[in-house]
């Protein structure tokens, strides 16, 4: 009887998942300062501080938070400055940018805290589809996090595979 052979598991291909490092949408909030303008244009000092007292600061607690103002107005540095120093003792992380922008900034910290060793000289492949989605900067991330200790960066699935880097045998690296 003829036995079947896994190729992939014997090649030694390592599969990179990139969707435990993406950050979900329970783990981030955000703060517009729009709501806390007059007018949703102008910022009033006094008005803005009293506001600060009756803001559920709880609501972000352990979140990364995400802190902008949609509104196009001009809003004074120390505005943020007070509301980072509300949120703070409470939350994981202040993003001054979109929620987007935040998300972004998690998901390429989590990659480059990514351990190159467990990958040096390693065939890897980066998934390359599943059930979340994961934007084109964490693909951009993690190619350029460990591009220079593995053998072969691929993307897609083991049985089929879009060739990203190949660890030339001189001393010379090249994309292919």
């Amino acid at each position: 009887m003829e036995q079947f052979v896994n190729k992939v598991a014997e090649s030694g291909i390592i599969t990179l998942d990139l969707a435990p490092y993406m950050p979900t949408e329970a783990e981030c909030a955000e703060f517009d300062l729009k709501p806390y303008l007059f007018r949703e244009m102008i910022l009033r000092e006094k008005d803005f501080r009293a506001a600060l007292l009756t803001t559920d600061w709880q609501q972000y607690a352990g979140k990364h938070v995400a802190l902008f103002c949609s509104a196009d107005a001009i809003v004074p540095v120390w505005a943020y400055m007070l509301i980072v120093s509300y949120l703070e003792p409470l939350v994981s992380s202040v993003y001054f940018g979109t929620a987007d922008e935040l998300k972004k900034s998690i998901i390429d910290s989590r990659l480059k805290a990514i351990d190159k060793a467990d990958y040096a000289d390693k065939r890897v492949v980066i998934k390359g589809c599943g059930d979340v989605a994961i934007p084109e900067a964490a693909y951009t991330a993690i190619t350029y996090h460990l591009r220079g200790v593995v053998k072969s960066i691929m993307y897609g699935e083991p049985c089929s595979t879009v060739p990203i880097y190949k660890k030339p045998a001189g001393p010379k690296q090249q994309a292919i």
